[in-house]
């Protein structure tokens, strides 16, 4: 998927959060996206993580169930108009390779896990695009099953990003999971909740804001029973909320709750997404929160409309990186447009036709030299761990890996066991787009304005064959010489190169 491309007419944006699974499908005409269908299921994710922090049989069991069935509505659906994201719960479960790979035959397409940060950039997206424009500064909460962001942001760009690490089922399971509701108990959960926001709680308020929102499941379902139950106040205000505490309280039990819009499903975690909310609201001052009509599904879906436009955030990121970090741009810009040459030449041979390997190959092309910025020794290495751990909003997790993968493959020794961790496809190509951006780097080592000459690389297996004019070798005896150094250190790697 590059800039210029047209828009795909149908989008799909599958959100497999720590508590629901949801899918939204939407035409996209005119440069607005309009819904054709909606699932949600309640899978409760997080609740299946045990102490080892493995997902147990019964959650997998759940997920990939609903997985199936969302599968069955994206079949027909190319990749490039599909995105799939996990949130806290995938982020924190362990030796979850294999059932990455379960859920990605049921639903047909890939799975990113997004950070924290990036999962409140995607909130902060699909509020901001379903919410009348406002130039003024707006406050965004999402409780969600595993995490809860907060995000204040102008217009379409958030100034302000958190995520923090509780959420309604964690929270629900902390100190309600036998259902039993009680004052101390609701006190204590509070309690986590406020010491999750000390760290916070000063940044937001001097920011400030006008307008507070809150997004998805918990905050809905809390402000539709504020609507019935005060129907002369109908606003999630401190005083409301905490009217509802008390009723929630005096129930003693989820199973006692006897509030229409809270059913089965929902009832388990309602105390405690009701404590996570009540805390936030006091804490943060917020005098009235109104109700998000979109949440992170949206947001991803104009995420994708953005990949297809001037508006990926990905290469915002890039482009932001590169002037972070001082990267000489016309050095870059030599190595992206060598790199990219020789893709075009052996992408059918290598499998690399999919649009994420040229992606990938330029964005490397472009940042492997930001550790320059802190030493010249071992430089590849910094620029590698800088980003695998930079906040670089729109990347999920794994292209974040396949990045520094990549970046940090393309001097020196290859060493391949980095890239074993990758997720498929690039645990087995990714190798090939190291080869690729190892010879660009090469052959523009001496940084000469110069353009290269034609370059032919043909390639079968893991045998290269290096094509290059014999008057322009000779002319470039460094060249050679590194040539030769990269015959063996490609050879220790598995791949033969030769050079003519």
């Amino acid at each position: 998927m590059s800039r210029g491309h047209d828009v795909p007419d149908v989008l799909a944006a599958v959100d497999l959060g720590s508590n629901s699974f949801h899918m939204v499908v939407a035409r996209h005409s005119h440069g607005q996206l309009v819904i054709l269908d909606r699932l949600r299921e309640m899978v409760r994710l997080a609740a299946g993580l045990g102490d080892s922090g493995r997902l147990d049989d019964e959650a997998t069991d759940r997920a990939l169930r609903c997985l199936e069935r969302f599968g069955q509505r994206l079949r027909a659906m190319q990749a490039g108009s599909v995105r799939v994201v996990g949130t806290n719960a995938l982020r924190r479960a362990r030796h979850k390779r294999g059932f990455l790979e379960r859920a990605r035959a049921a639903l047909g397409h890939p799975i990113e896990i997004i950070s924290g940060l990036e999962e409140a950039r995607l909130i902060y997206s699909g509020v901001a695009h379903t919410s009348p424009m406002n130039p003024d500064k707006r406050l965004v909460i999402d409780i969600g099953g595993g995490s809860t962001e907060v995000v204040i942001g102008e217009g379409f760009n958030p100034l302000l990003l958190e995520s923090l690490s509780v959420g309604c089922v964690g929270l629900g399971i902390e100190y309600f999971e036998d259902g039993k509701i009680s004052e101390k108990r609701f006190e204590r959960a509070r309690t986590a909740v406020r010491l999750e926001l000390e760290p916070i709680q000063e940044a937001y308020r001097k920011m400030g804001w006008l307008q507070a929102y809150g997004s998805s499941g918990s905050v809905r379902v809390i402000g539709d029973v504020l609507k019935r139950l005060y129907p002369d106040d109908r606003k999630i205000t401190l005083a409301n909320l905490q009217k509802l505490a008390d009723r929630v309280i005096a129930s003693g039990h989820v199973d006692e709750l006897d509030i229409e819009e809270v059913d089965a499903e929902r009832a388990p975690v309602f105390p405690s997404g009701l404590a996570i909310l009540l805390e936030v609201v006091e804490n943060f001052g917020i005098e009235r929160i109104r109700v998000a009509e979109g949440a992170m599904r949206e947001g991803l879906l104009y995420d994708l409309v953005g990949r297809y436009t001037d508006e990926d955030a990905r290469v915002r990121s890039v482009r932001a990186m590169e002037k972070r970090y001082h990267v000489d741009g016309l050095q870059a810009d030599r190595i992206e447009a060598t790199a990219v040459a020789l893709l075009e030449q052996v992408e059918s041979e290598w499998g690399l036709e999919e649009p994420m390997a040229e992606l990938v190959l330029r964005w490397a092309a472009r940042l492997h030299e930001v550790g320059l910025d802190i030493a010249h020794s071992k430089y590849h290495r910094h620029s590698a761990y800088l980003l695998q751990h930079a906040d670089m909003p729109g990347f999920p997790r794994e292209e974040q890996l396949l990045l520094s993968a990549l970046v940090g493959g393309h001097r020196r020794q290859l060493v391949l066991e980095v890239i074993e961790d990758l997720v498929p496809p690039w645990d087995h190509h990714a190798e090939f787009l190291i080869v690729l951006l190892r010879l660009a780097v090469l052959m523009h080592r001496g940084r000469s304005p110069q353009p290269l000459p034609d370059v032919a690389l043909i390639v079968k297996g893991r045998t290269l064959n290096l094509e290059l004019p014999a008057r322009w070798m000779k002319e470039h005896p460094l060249t050679l010489e590194d040539l030769e150094q990269e015959r063996i250190y490609l050879r220790e790697a598995g791949f033969r190169l030769n050079i003519a």
